[in-house]
């Protein structure tokens, strides 16, 4: 078996980590496999698509990996909680996305919160994006920015909602600092407060079947 290959980067003005993990499963095949025998149902909060429960083996098996990441790139914690992990597949058209969905987003603004993407489309498929709010200059967002941040943005949204469809690259209001690109068997890892979107591509093949649509896993974790 070969080790998965780590690569951390810091990103930004604000030089937050990121890290790139190629090999992160040990056995990404059966994996898809499982994604094409689970059942996908529309996913919860803001994520453009649908879900699927893991196998209950995922997280031990890309444990190796994930706590030598959070060890040396993110600081050796002292507790790891999973918060919520799934499948999730992008499939909402471009044209039904709510405001929310047209913008980057943090995913927590909590101290310690951790986020993964686990890429497992075949023929690689859309990556994942970072940006700086222009107004503010804010890469991250905690819980000391959030209120700010938020007054900030609504101010600028009020009456001018973003164009309809996904976020790709630099907009009026946000800058892009960052990209990962999806490779098969890739994650990245990040803090939960980084500003971030999929980088789904106008053309994005926006296919619910796990075997050719943007499969990943997404999940969540509490460190302290």
């Amino acid at each position: 078996m070969i080790a998965p290959e780590i690569i951390a980067r810091r990103i930004g003005a604000e030089q937050q980590p990121i890290a790139i993990v190629d090999g992160f499963h040990p056995d990404p095949d059966t994996l898809c496999d499982a994604a094409c025998a689970a059942s996908f149902g529309p996913a919860p909060r803001h994520y453009p698509g649908i879900r699927a429960e893991l196998p209950a083996d995922y997280f031990a098996q890309v444990r190796p990996a994930l706590t030598t990441v959070l060890r040396d790139v993110f600081g050796a914690p002292r507790q790891i909680d999973l918060l919520d992990a799934s499948f999730s597949i992008v499939t909402a058209p471009p044209a039904t996305l709510t405001p929310a969905q047209r913008l980057p987003h943090v995913d927590a603004v909590a101290r310690g919160r951790i986020a993964l993407v686990h890429y497992l489309s075949r023929d690689h498929g859309d990556g994942t994006a970072f940006f700086r709010h222009r107004t503010t200059g804010y890469e991250t967002i905690d819980e000391a920015r959030s209120a700010d941040y938020l007054a900030r943005l609504e101010a600028e949204l009020r009456g001018s909602a973003p164009p309809a469809g996904y976020l790709n690259g630099d907009t009026e209001l946000f800058a892009e600092i960052a990209r990962v690109e999806a490779r098969y068997n890739r994650a990245v890892i990040y803090r939960s407060a980084l500003l971030h979107s999929g980088a789904i591509s106008p053309d994005a093949r926006l296919d619910p079947d796990p075997a050719t649509g943007r499969l990943t896993v997404t999940a969540f974790l509490a460190t302290a």
